[in-house]
């Protein structure tokens, strides 16, 4: 069977976020603009706040890409200005295209504040195609409960966040080809992912160790990216416990034009998304 190679290995970047939220960004970064259509990662967290410390994120614009929150733990409450609202909970996923634009804020819960506790999670940006830049704005939530999980009869545990997996598939809705998916070890051992090849993949490790030869391992904080040679990808976790996070997408091979939280294909449309956000046409919540 012919697997993909591995192309690199490289240490993600820490930065701080918000309030202050300690951030694992994979790319935007200077060496690394985006993967296409990937336009940012980043593993916020994790920050354990005191009663009362915790605040989240305040409102602000967004356009042209779809952005996702699997949350690892904590708690928080999305607004956006098209009427989207949901508790975001530990486990959970939400899938939020912005589309032709919107106002949102993420802030922590109510309850969350009060208790206090640890805040984790991944934010993914996902381009739109140029076709379905202006789309009207809308919103997934997807609990724990509801996310599909395939396990093997060894233990290992398949979370499809997004995509399909043995026929099994997320009910997240998207505009391009796109999979991520959380594979979970309860010991060591390796399992092969069929990933069509016209798709770019990477790996993140959340926690554990990944062997690929005698030489090269991965650990937490790193993300793991590799060719389009074939369509069997292999992971092989050498720690008692992993949890690595599959991303693949097909390159929509378009222009990129961004300005901090909005992306579009030119510079003309960027100018126009900056007097639409100003003249109020994106919302408000």
């Amino acid at each position: 069977m012919m697997f993909r190679k591995l192309l690199e290995i490289k240490d993600c970047v820490k930065t701080f976020e918000g309030d202050g939220i300690p951030v694992t960004r994979a790319f935007p970064v200077p060496s690394m603009r985006e993967l296409d259509p990937f336009l940012l990662f980043d593993h916020f967290g994790p920050v354990h706040y005191e009663p009362g410390g915790a605040t989240g994120v305040p409102e602000h614009p967004h356009c042209g890409f779809e952005a996702i929150t699997y949350l690892l733990s904590g708690e928080i409450e999305h607004k956006d200005s098209w009427g989207g609202q949901a508790k975001i909970k530990s486990g959970d996923i939400q899938w939020m295209t912005t589309g032709s634009g919107l106002i949102h804020s993420e802030l922590v819960t109510e309850q969350f504040k009060k208790r206090g506790g640890i805040m984790q999670g991944l934010q993914i940006w996902v381009n739109l195609p140029q076709k379905n830049k202006i789309v009207k704005p809308w919103y997934q939530h997807i609990k724990k409960a509801d996310i599909p999980v395939v396990m093997d009869n060894r233990g290992i545990i398949i979370k499809i966040l997004v995509g399909e997996v043995k026929k099994i598939k997320s009910l997240v809705q998207t505009y391009s080809p796109v999979s991520i998916f959380d594979v979970q070890f309860t010991k060591p051992d390796q399992i092969n992912l069929n990933i069509p090849k016209k798709q770019v993949v990477m790996i993140y490790v959340i926690k554990g160790y990944l062997q690929f030869d005698e030489e090269k391992k991965a650990k937490k904080g790193q993300m793991i990216y590799f060719d389009q040679t074939a369509d069997e990808i292999k992971l092989n976790s050498i720690s008692s416990s992993g949890s690595y996070l599959v991303l693949a997408g097909e390159p929509l091979n378009e222009p990129v034009f961004r300005y901090g939280p909005f992306v579009t294909n030119t510079e003309g449309e960027m100018k126009q998304k900056m007097l639409d956000y100003q003249n109020g046409k994106m919302g408000k919540i």
